[in-house]
């Protein structure tokens, strides 16, 4: 197998950034043929751990390959792919963010790649949750609701949303009831389901992590306040 170190890798339990070595992934292949129907295989098991001394979870992963045998053996097209754990990509986000928001995320994530139309769904719901919820804006459609945010948030966010309610499918149906299950690809489910995740990280995670930032400054400007008070006295 290729010598994959180091890289770059965000755990998915704890959303640290960090670098992964030897010392943190482990793989193991095993080939198999038995004259099934695709020939020569491999399964391939992977497991990352996060080097984060207040984290040290693992993550799991399966592939199983096409085996190309050349001037030595090799891993060819993959066929299918397994996130054992954490049981899908969902990201974990405080629970801060409204339960409903995180319940629609998290079973998108889950059901992507299994029916791409269902996720699709699940996350135009979430969505429309994030919307109403963060910004207080409520119509009966979604588009009219992400065209009264355009004059709310930074223009760079407004186009990467108008962009996504424009591919395929998926913008085809903007205008229609959330829940209706449309046709879409495992790339377009993905494309929503990254949306939310930055919503959530560039709204209520900045907003908490500001709030908390101005709580600490006021906190340490009154003790400090007092100090000189109890010094004059």
């Amino acid at each position: 197998m290729t010598n994959i170190y180091p890289f770059l890798w965000t755990c998915p339990f704890c959303n640290r950034n960090t670098t992964i070595t030897s010392n943190n992934y482990t793989s193991r292949d095993f080939e198999f043929d038995d004259n099934n129907k695709d020939g020569a295989l491999v399964f391939r098991t992977s497991v990352i751990t996060c080097p984060n001394s207040e984290c040290r979870e693992y993550l799991i992963e399966a592939e199983l390959y096409k085996s190309e045998y050349q001037s030595k053996k090799a891993v060819g097209k993959i066929l299918i792919s397994w996130q054992l754990r954490p049981s899908s990509s969902a990201k974990v986000f405080p629970n801060y963010v409204p339960q409903p928001i995180i319940n629609d995320y998290t079973e998108a994530c889950a059901i992507r790649d299994l029916s791409p139309k269902a996720s699709a769904t699940l996350s135009r719901r979430c969505l429309q949750g994030i919307i109403r919820d963060y910004w207080s804006i409520s119509k009966n459609r979604l588009i009219d609701e992400i065209n009264q945010l355009k004059d709310k948030i930074d223009s760079t966010t407004w186009q990467a949303i108008d962009a996504v309610r424009n591919i395929g499918n998926i913008g085809a149906h903007m205008e229609k009831d959330i829940n209706l299950v449309i046709d879409v690809e495992p790339q377009e489910a993905q494309l929503l389901i990254g949306l939310i995740e930055i919503l959530i990280r560039d709204w209520y995670v900045a907003r908490y992590e500001r709030e908390r930032h101005l709580t600490e400054i006021i906190a340490l400007a009154e003790t400090k306040k007092q100090n000189l008070i109890g010094s004059n006295d």
